[in-house]
């Protein structure tokens, strides 16, 4: 039986690879790990996450990400089935243990007779071979170059993670555990400022040092991963309204709301480490503990790791891929994760299992059934397919959705009647893919 080349062992890749194998086929995954690294990854492991351990929220009918992840249990994901036994507290999300969810998908990927794991650069494309390219936003240089060929170009962005701190040095007299309006289990540690220290704040953030982006091809920056520094440049308040903003924790010092208040999210299971929710930057690093040590609770913050901005590159999937994910006039080869311009941890790892399940059944000569639109999977994949001039990344959301069938005027109903029909379409995809 022909092999198939899956090409990258984040989370879009290990997720093709490991449906691909269940179903009996032969799959060698390539990575460059552990001989090589991208400038953001650190960890030998496969599905490492990077700017985040949060996998955002897990309210099916009333969030987009929520469902997309409960769409992807139904189909046999294993990236929600990781993401499940390494979750961590963090009131509505999903968040995980980064270590102990990489290590379960590593395990699950090398026990599995039906792939073979090669460590090495692949810097070219066979298009007479089953291939599927998941090598992410940060494509090596050589492999985007004989791509480029081929899709027209590449498109490029900047995306920022954010610092980590040692819990043991945030300063708990200045800071307090509670989720907005309450709800939730208390998880995040939430870092108070008043007026005086939020401005003090807002100024040294814009005076402070910013690391080189030498060799990036453009400084455009994605909106849902920017940098702090540059939503501060947008207006004094924006920050406010952003991952400092207030509204719904009450402080118990005082009873009221904060003038601003920075969430930290556990980073592990052990409570050890803990992320600074939406603060991406492309400080430098002694700035982001100078600036950062504004903030109270923070003023004597240990970091486990600064934050870092790196490049994303994403193709011109509107013209270049067909709804199943397979390149125009080259069938047999297929993109899959952050390259082909889904954006975030879930949308990627949904990718890959949706072009796994159209590839089986392409190898398998059975008829090609697509997954509705009516579905976050299947909008996500008619996005990205759909002629589109400004094509940028997407996250999940509700607006990609096609409307309900009649007028539903609570917001919240409207959210739970598109989630319940999603939901229909996907059992009925798996029946008819069954």
């Amino acid at each position: 039986m022909e092999k198939i080349k899956v090409i990258g062992a984040g989370l879009a890749g290990c997720e093709c690879a490991l449906y691909l194998a269940k179903k009996g086929l032969k799959v060698d995954l390539y990575d460059i790990k552990p001989h090589g690294f991208t400038p953001a990854h650190h960890s030998e492991k496969f599905a490492e996450l990077v700017c985040s351990n949060s996998l955002k929220s897990n309210d099916v009918y009333g969030n987009a990400a929520g469902l997309l992840k409960e769409e992807m249990r139904i189909l046999g994901s294993v990236m929600t089935e990781a993401a499940d036994k390494t979750k961590v507290p963090a009131g509505n999300a999903l968040a995980v243990d980064r270590e102990l969810f990489a290590e379960y998908i590593t395990a699950k990927v090398k026990e599995n007779k039906n792939i073979t794991f090669i460590s090495g650069e692949v810097t070219s494309v066979n298009f007479d071979e089953y291939t599927v390219i998941a090598t992410g936003p940060l494509t090596t240089d050589k492999l985007s170059s004989s791509l480029k060929e081929i899709v027209g170009g590449g498109l490029s962005f900047y995306d920022a993670s954010a610092p980590i701190v040692d819990f043991d040095s945030i300063d708990m007299n200045e800071a307090f555990f509670g989720d907005r309006y309450g709800k939730g289990d208390a998880d995040h540690i939430n870092c108070p400022m008043n007026k005086e220290e939020y401005t003090q704040f807002i100024e040294e953030l814009k005076k402070a040092k910013r690391a080189d982006l030498h060799g990036f091809e453009n400084s455009a920056v994605f909106e849902g991963c920017m940098p702090i520094e540059v939503m501060a440049e947008r207006g004094d308040n924006t920050l406010r309204f952003g991952p400092l903003k207030p509204v719904g924790l009450d402080d118990p010092r005082t009873g009221r709301w904060p003038y601003a208040c920075l969430q930290l999210r556990k980073e592990n299971s052990e409570g050890t480490a803990y992320n600074l929710v939406g603060f991406q930057t492309n400080l430098l690093f002694g700035e982001q503990k100078r600036v950062f040590s504004i903030i109270p609770a923070l003023k004597n913050a240990e970091y486990l790791r600064y934050g870092v901005m790196h490049r994303n590159t994403f193709i011109n999937s509107p013209a270049v891929l067909n709804p199943d994910y397979s390149l125009k006039g080259r069938e047999k080869t297929f993109f899959a994760g952050q390259i082909t311009g889904v954006e975030g941890y879930v949308e990627s790892a949904a990718s890959g299992l949706m072009a796994g399940i159209y590839l089986e059944r392409k190898i398998n000569k059975k008829p090609q059934i697509l997954i509705s639109n009516k579905t976050v999977l299947g909008a996500l994949a008619s996005y990205i397919t759909t002629e589109n001039k400004n094509f940028q990344p997407m996250n999940a959301n509700f607006g990609i959705l096609p409307p309900a069938d009649r007028i539903i005027r609570d917001k919240a109903e409207r959210k739970k009647h598109l989630a319940q029909r999603s939901l229909t379409c996907v059992q009925n995809f798996l029946k008819e893919i069954n």
